[in-house]
């Protein structure tokens, strides 16, 4: 038996007999710098009450030395997973001494040596189940706590935690730093960094509340912190949030660090937010990126009430924190910061994610039935996330911005520090909309599936057509062609329930379903609607409309109903002149995309070459310094890893070459240099002088894939080789591993690995961490010509584990996608 992977009965066993006073945590991180050591002395002391007189605490490590109750040494009973204990009476107190294990694979405590100065770092990441590679813990999110954390580490480090530090002892090169006991939280929102980071301090003030903002970043990288927009947003936030959820922000100080080799966008750690270092530019970056960057900050920020004050009792209701949360991060950066475009390429981008999930064989309801910990980890996902938020614009456009704040306010009030489930949120709901949300909650909150919308003739009758029926409140635009511009002329809105809903509407040059994207629906244009997006699409003047608009073309390209070439055509034709910067990088991705999964096999290297004589073309037309130059820049560089067409002139760039005002910083410079290394026109010596010029962690990391990218067998077989058998790859390392073996789609290079991967997907399951293992099984997965390897394997392997099971139907129905879509291209 697996013992890691708890189960949802389990955990609400042990909840129910348990109930949890504090927890202290002393860990020592004096011997991080050293590398040869690798691991840590954790002691934790757990004070609970209990009327079962046996039950276990969760740990993760290289060993258990010692397990006290009450004040009595027991035998140390460890599994490698489970601490056994026995002899409990109704109030305990339990000490356990351990020696956990510095994490390279972005959970636990992950420790990184930066390459630029030899300083070491360390931060801890843990949703959904890894603060028990630090700790001993009762690891669910229903047993909450409050957290005392005391941390040795060397002296002149910044130590960091949930709270304030209330006491630091210096010594002779070391210091321990004792935080203030935390409000009552679970387990995987706890959190420590520590290291010499860079600190920027700030502060937010209203009425009587007084709030420490701190931003960090690794020393080689403060000078691209950007704290000021970073302090800017956060203070925005706190003040939206505040007046939104009618509750003072309870975690006392707001820090924010943004570490290395992080596997997530961010985590919402009360007092101690983490965020991934590719936040932070080392150069140019384009307003998307900061306008993405105050979205996490803000999704981040409503997690300090949507999970952390109230947090949902298990995972099933994930959606409770992610999905609000995914929805305020738009809303905020809406209506409080200066990136007021935010639901634009939520439209396009972001539930083109929700889109795709909701369409594979493995989808599940926004509640999901979560079993065990392994199908939590892979629930983080386009449904919980962007389905979910979508679903919640849907809502408040069914009760109002009034009653779905104030159910909000009502929720927190009733539930603060306290764990719930659908049902406590929709009674408050219900209680303020003064409407029965049971059906709402049923036909969206408790389905799978994307509904799709298009209008039909039926005997002269426009007829309104939903796939999938479900409610909808939703606007349908009329636009028409006025002196060079498409104008919406009149917008209608309408409720429709059933698959078929008469409607009339005066003609226009192009209609529009779902205008204002208020619901969760793929939609389709009619033929006169299409005909005037392919002619005259950059000439709408709404970015939101050419968001809805640019989704419909994707989908419906997706699903085989629209020529990949016409799409690319008409990326071709009005990408350059598309002006909002997080619609276009979403349009250049996807173009990309099209070109080598949807586009028939006999056009498809043309196609290529179309696009990227198109990108060339584009960047040189692009406005001098713009966010559009150095988007078409990095597309240009993404693009020419399949086709040489540009070659001489990439490396007339990299020579100093540059159109007037792109910035070429080290990112692109590596990209564009990958580029060359994958089509064969640089090499080993090229790459080490550039690593020799950008010696830093991404430096390093860049190296290693371009290496990898050489389009040479021993090249891509030693890329194979590290990527399962090399167990010191770092989470981003092995990343990087992956995308050079597959760089340039070059199948003659890697397609006699297939069968190997079928061979070592099991064992690679049960052997690696899930975060490294699904990296593996994603991320090597063959572009096959056929389905039958993949299929064989399904049919041998019915009882592997369910979680690896799911990642496998999934790439298996990617691949059947793009295989049914590419031989359904006209010829």
């Amino acid at each position: 038996m697996d013992t890691a992977n708890l189960t949802r009965e389990e955990t609400a066993a042990r909840s129910a007999v348990v109930s949890v006073r504090s927890i202290r945590v002393e860990l020592d991180l004096t011997g991080a710098p050293e590398r040869a050591r690798t691991g840590f002395s954790t002691i934790t002391t757990l004070e609970f009450a209990s009327t079962s007189e046996s039950t276990w605490l969760d740990f993760i490590g290289e060993r258990v030395d010692r397990v006290v109750v009450n004040g009595i040494d027991q035998d140390v009973d460890f599994d490698g997973a489970r601490i056994a204990l026995r002899g409990l009476g109704a109030s305990n107190i339990v000490r356990i001494e351990a020696v956990a294990a510095y994490s390279r694979s972005g959970e636990g405590m992950h420790r990184f040596h930066d390459p630029v100065d030899d300083r070491t770092y360390l931060y801890t990441q843990y949703e959904p189940a890894d603060s028990r590679r630090v700790m001993a813990c009762f690891e669910q999110p229903d047993l909450k706590a409050a957290y005392t954390f005391v941390v040795d580490a060397p002296a002149g480090w910044e130590v960091l935690s949930n709270q304030a530090a209330v006491k630091v002892d210096a010594g002779v090169g070391v210091q321990r730093v004792e935080f203030a006991p935390t409000l009552p939280i679970s387990s995987y929102i706890t959190s420590v960094a520590a290291g010499p980071y860079a600190r920027v301090d700030g502060a937010w003030d209203r009425d009587d509340q007084h709030v420490p903002l701190g931003v960090f970043a690794r020393q080689s990288l403060a000078q691209y912190l950007e704290s000021d927009e970073i302090l800017e947003v956060t203070r925005q936030g706190l003040d939206f949030f505040t007046d939104a959820f009618a509750y003072p922000y309870p975690w006392g100080k707001y820090d924010q660090i943004f570490v290395p080799e992080y596997n997530l966008g961010a985590m919402e750690n009360p007092g101690l937010v983490t965020f991934t270092e590719a936040y932070l530019s080392r150069g140019a970056a384009t307003d998307a990126q900061r306008a993405a960057r105050a979205n996490t900050i803000l999704h981040e920020m409503a997690h300090m009430w949507f999970g952390d004050l109230v947090t949902m009792k298990w995972w099933d209701d994930l959606w409770l924190k992610e999905s609000f949360a995914d929805y305020m991060g738009s809303h905020a950066s809406a209506v409080a910061t200066r990136f007021h475009d935010a639901w634009v390429k939520f439209a396009a981008n972001r539930k083109a994610w929700a889109y795709q999930q909701d369409q594979l064989p493995t989808t599940h309801p926004i509640v999901a039935d979560i079993t065990d910990l392994e199908a939590a980890k892979l629930n983080f996902d386009g449904i919980t996330y962007a389905k979910g938020a979508a679903v919640l614009k849907q809502l408040v456009a069914f009760v109002g911005d009034d009653a779905f704040f104030e159910g909000a306010r009502r929720y927190f009030a009733a539930n603060a520090f306290g764990n719930t489930t659908l049902d406590d949120f929709l009674v408050e709901l219900s209680a303020v909309s003064g409407r029965d949300m049971t059906e709402w909650s049923r036909a969206w909150l408790q389905t799978t599936g994307v509904s799709t919308l298009w209008l039909e003739t039926d005997a002269g009758d426009t007829v309104l057509v939903q796939s999938d029926p479900r409610p909808h409140r939703l606007r349908v635009g009329l636009y028409d062609r006025v002196d060079g511009h498409v104008i919406r002329r009149e917008q209608v809105s309408l409720d429709i329930h059933g698959d078929r809903t008469p409607v009339a509407f005066p003609e226009a040059d192009l209609v529009l379903l779902n205008d204002d994207d208020l619901t969760y629906a793929k939609v389709r244009l009619d033929d006169a609607s299409l005909a005037t997006v392919q002619d005259s699409l950059s000439d709408i003047e709404d970015p939101l409309a050419r968001a809805v608009i640019w989704s419909s073309l994707w989908n419906a390209t997706r699903d085989g109903e629209l020529a990949a070439t016409r799409y690319t055509a008409i990326v071709r034709a009005h990408a350059p002149r598309e002006s909002n910067i997080g619609l276009l990088g979403g349009v250049l991705a996807n173009a990309q995309f099209a070109i080598r999964h949807f586009a028939a096999d006999d056009v498809r290297q043309h196609e290529q070459r179309q696009w990227v004589e198109a990108v060339w073309s584009a960047l040189h037309a692009a406005d001098a310094g713009s966010d559009a130059q150095l988007s078409w820049a990095r597309a240009l560089a993404t693009a020419s890893a399949y086709d040489d067409g540009r070659a001489g002139e990439i490396r007339a760039i990299l020579d100093g070459a540059a159109p007037d005002g792109l910035i070429i910083d080290p990112d692109l410079r590596w990209q564009l240099l990958t580029a060359l290394v994958t089509t064969g026109h640089a090499g080993a010596e090229e790459i080490a002088e550039e690593q020799l010029r950008d010696d830093t962690g991404g430096g390093r990391t860049a190296a290693r894939r371009a290496r990898a990218s050489r389009p040479e067998d021993p090249v891509r077989a030693e890329a194979w080789r590290q990527a399962w058998d090399d167990e010191s790859l770092s989470n981003d390392h092995l990343d990087a591993v992956i995308a050079g073996f597959r760089a340039g789609g070059r199948r003659d290079l890697v397609a006699g690995f297939d069968s190997e991967y079928f061979a070592r997907i099991g064992d690679v399951w049960s052997r690696r961490s899930i975060e490294l293992a699904r990296r593996l099984v994603v991320g090597l997965f063959p572009a096959a010509p056929s389905l039958d390897p993949v299929d064989a394997w399904l049919a041998d392997n019915a009882s592997a584990p369910a979680a690896l099971r799911r990642l496998v139907v999934e790439q298996r129905d990617h691949l059947a996608r793009a295989l049914r879509v590419r031989e359904g291209q006209p010829r």
